[in-house]
């Protein structure tokens, strides 16, 4: 890049990051795990900064009750039913034309997210989910791309970036993942958008130290913090992998990328929604199931998924192309997958 576009003009005036920050910027790849309340806000900031690639996968659609938090949504979207991870797109694309936005509907799991990470400079972390994130974990070491942890609930969170061999991983904190009911989710304590902001900003300031070349400021800590009571605290992390012996990155272990530990099943927060995943990922032909189901109930679809609303009992069914399902109206896995089989049938 001969000469830094004017859109960059105050970014560049900051001593922090300054012109050579800015081309290793627009020259950096970045994938966003996850495009919802962390995510989406993660992936406008990246975008409006100038990373050269942002690779966004999820594996939802907008729903009303993502509006309150998620800022790259509207009404519209709800309307569409599109997938996040396009709706996103489509919106970062009339921000910033001058880079690389690829959408990637899916589910992140251990047969996909090697190919998903290939090729990035930094991974950040904009789920709701344990088991997705001690996957993320598990690939970075593997791969020694760094990643930005963060998490979100009520008007507290955490934020965490993980630089292979130089700091604390997440199974140095976390050996395990959290029994169910044993922490508070947004179902149970909500979440308020100021605290998803902030914490979705300062794992945006951590990728930006990573992409314009200043490794050496990512320091080993945990933030913790409020916007509520308005706390913040910096937990040192140095020296936890040796105190804890950590299985992950002392010990070597990629439980979750090898696909000895995760779940085919995920219960969405917030949503009275579970997520059903086949066993083997295909391909469907959602114009052939919507002809299949047409006397099921009321059919709707467009090029990314197939929607099935139907009466006994009242439920709504989201087919994606890949076989995965989303189930509205239950969060009983046995009854989900019941309506699974019964109307996809494998």
């Amino acid at each position: 890049m001969s000469e830094i576009p004017q859109r960059y003009r105050k970014q560049v005036l900051f001593e922090g990051i300054g012109e050579n920050g800015q081309r290793k910027i627009c020259a950096g790849r970045v994938l966003v795990v996850g495009c919802g309340a962390l995510g989406s806000v993660i992936a406008d900031q990246l975008v409006r900064a100038g990373v050269g690639l942002v690779r966004i996968v999820d594996r939802d659609f907008v729903d009303i009750t993502n509006l309150q938090r998620q800022v790259l949504y509207d009404e519209q979207d709800v309307e569409s039913h599109f997938p996040k991870a396009v709706a996103a797109a489509e919106k970062l694309r009339r921000v910033n034309s001058t880079i690389t936005i690829e959408p990637v509907v899916a589910d992140v799991s251990h047969t996909n997210i090697l190919e998903l990470a290939d090729g990035v400079d930094v991974i950040l972390d904009g789920t709701d989910n344990f088991e997705v994130r001690f996957l993320i974990n598990d690939v970075s070491l593997e791969t020694n791309v760094p990643w930005i942890n963060g998490g979100c609930v009520g008007s507290h969170g955490q934020v965490m970036a993980i630089v292979p061999g130089e700091t604390a991983c997440l199974r140095c904190l976390i050996d395990e993942i959290p029994e169910p009911g044993t922490t508070d989710t947004c179902d149970t304590a909500g979440v308020i958008g100021p605290a998803v902001n902030v914490v979705a900003s300062l794992q945006v300031v951590e990728a930006l130290k990573l992409l314009s070349g200043q490794r050496e400021l990512i320091e080993p800590v945990l933030t913790i913090l409020d916007v509520w009571d308005g706390s913040l605290r910096r937990l040192k992390t140095e020296g936890l992998a040796a105190k804890t012996n950590c299985p992950a990155c002392v010990g070597g272990r990629r439980d979750w990328l090898r696909g000895e530990r995760g779940s085919r099943t995920t219960v969405l927060c917030g949503r009275n929604a579970v997520q059903l995943s086949p066993s083997e990922p295909g391909e469907l032909s959602l114009s052939d199931l919507a002809a299949r189901l047409a006397d099921a109930g009321e059919v709707t679809q467009n090029p990314f998924l197939l929607r099935l609303r139907i009466k006994d009992p009242d439920r709504e069914i989201t087919l994606f192309r890949d076989g995965r399902a989303i189930i509205t109206g239950t969060e009983d896995l046995a009854e989900a997958r019941g309506l699974y089989a019964r109307f996809v049938g494998h």
